[in-house]
């Protein structure tokens, strides 16, 4: 199987575990006082996300840079648009820049921790890397080392790389399965729902 067919397979069973941290976001802005939501007011926050002069809210020029190339190389564009297309990168971004300094410091570690292996081995930092070093330097991240790699090896110790290429694949895949282009790999047709949601109108404790 391909890698885009194995992340899109993942998905279903790891979506709620990947959308975590944005839906404590989101859950935490339902908590505010407010009328009504931004999408009922109006707001579109995919034009902004798309904008010609998009700069980033949390993120720096190079962990951005350093983003979007792991997203193209997690999710490639293949006969349909990838991740690095869908921008799951501001994505990212918006998320982050609402999240807690925590959240964010545990991000910045699994993406520093893919620099710093990128320069420990090739002496680069991961998005100066050609493409076939790129492959090689995330392979070994996502497969974890087991011990000796010895059956019934009890020495085994947690593969710290693994953990951060985990998170990162996560977020991406989030944001990815977040947008238009990814809701349309699932199989979603495009249409979109209107009118407002009316709520069950049955008396508490009478739903005959």
């Amino acid at each position: 199987m391909k890698r885009r067919d194995l992340i899109r397979g993942s998905v279903l069973v790891g979506a709620a575990a990947a959308l975590r941290p944005s839906l404590a976001a989101a859950q935490n802005v339902a908590q505010q006082p407010s009328e009504l939501t931004p999408a009922q007011s109006g707001v579109d926050a995919s034009k902004d996300l798309a904008a010609p002069g998009w700069k980033p809210l949390f993120l720096d020029e190079h962990q951005n840079e350093t983003l979007i190339v792991l997203s193209d190389l997690i999710i490639p564009a293949t006969d349909t648009p990838g991740a690095k297309e869908a921008l799951a990168n501001r994505y990212i971004d918006l998320v982050l820049s609402a999240e807690t300094p925590e959240t964010q410091r545990t991000f910045l570690n699994s993406l520093g921790y893919v620099d710093g292996e990128s320069m420990r081995r090739f002496k680069a930092a991961f998005r100066y890397l050609s493409r076939e070093d790129q492959d090689i330097l995330l392979h070994g991240l996502a497969y974890p080392r087991i011990g000796g790699g010895w059956a019934g090896d009890t020495g085994a110790v947690a593969d710290p790389g693994h953990g951060h290429f985990e998170a990162l694949k996560g977020r991406i895949m989030s944001a990815y399965y977040s947008s238009q282009i990814g809701e349309k790999e699932l199989g979603w047709d495009g249409a979109f729902a209107h009118g407002p949601y009316q709520g069950c109108e049955h008396p508490e404790g009478d739903h005959k």
